[in-house]
């Protein structure tokens, strides 16, 4: 649980990414705003009718934690890989429910002003 309030913890000598960590743990934003948003996200994915918008809320947050364990802090792999692997795996189970998204634009059916079967 703390390390879920405190953040992925930054070596005793930070390096540029380190010291940028710390920059933005000293604003306050990374840790409440994107916390909260987190947490809305996952109080979101407890209900059946707004889970695939959770879903889509968490993923780049997930992308974002995948892509810095990768780049950067290589010994939380277990904890980023994990994540954006579930977030996946949500997006996959939901397919059906984003596939509108991908579709083309409908036609649109037009009243015919001659009386046809269209006709108001």
């Amino acid at each position: 649980m703390g390390f879920a309030t405190r953040g992925y913890p930054v070596g005793q000598t930070p390096d540029e990414v380190g010291q940028f960590m710390i920059a933005l743990a000293k604003t306050g934003y990374l840790i409440f705003w994107v916390g909260l948003f987190k947490t809305v996200a996952g109080g979101l994915m407890f209900f059946p009718r707004t889970a695939p918008f959770a879903i889509l809320m968490a993923l780049p947050y997930a992308f974002n934690i995948l892509l810095y364990v990768i780049f950067f802090a290589h010994q939380y792999l277990v904890v980023g890989i994990p994540d954006f692997a579930a977030c996946a795996l949500l997006i996959y189970c939901y397919f059906d429910w984003y596939r509108p998204i991908f579709a083309g634009p409908t036609p649109v059916s037009t009243p015919d002003s001659h009386g046809g079967e269209n006709a108001l």
